[in-house]
Parts: structure tokens; sequence; C-alpha cells
């Protein structure tokens, strides 16, 4: 990716500007579809079980788009996640915006 974009002008512009966006980060441990009526039926101790497979790689999404795949880790009894593998570059930072 560059370290430049265009503005309306065509001039490029350092994308520096961009650098405090804050955008959605988050770590998808598995899906499942389920009915209305299951999930009313969930309770304290119930099981929802996932479409992944115990030891499988967790989805790391930023604003909902999967970038990159990883393994849990705990860091100072705080979980955090080590990238594996990077599934996709977007073409430019809008893609992620």
């Amino acid at each position: 990716m560059s370290d430049q974009t265009e503005n309306q002008g065509g001039e490029a512009r350092p994308l520096s500007f961009l650098m405090d966006v804050r955008l959605q980060v988050s770590v998808e441990l598995g899906r499942r579809r389920v009915a209305i009526n299951e999930i009313l039926a969930l309770g304290p101790g119930s099981i929802l079980e996932l479409e992944k497979v115990a030891g499988e790689s967790l989805d790391i999404r930023v604003n909902d788009q999967l970038i990159a795949r990883g393994e849990a880790v705990v860091v100072n009894d705080k979980f955090g996640v080590r990238l594996t593998e990077v599934v996709s570059k977007p073409s430019s930072v809008g893609d992620l915006l």
C-alpha cells in the first residue's frame, strides 16, 4: 500500500491524516446460524456449538472484513491474538473504512 493518496485534484497527499482513524477490530471464534426459538432457549450453562473445530485459527476482522487469521495467546493475564496468516490486503485504506 502506498504512503500517499490522491485528492480530487489528482495531487498526491500523505496518508498520515488517516493514522488516527479508529476502526472496529474483532476476533471471531466461530459462527452459527440459529433460529430465534433456539436463542430464547439459551440460559446459563447452555452450549452453543460453532462451525469451527477446536484448534482451528481465529478470524481477525476489521470493520467486518476478514484480514487475517491467528491463534489465541495469553499475555500478562489478558487474552490476545498472534497473527499466523494475512488473508487479504485491501487495495486501499478506503476498503477498511
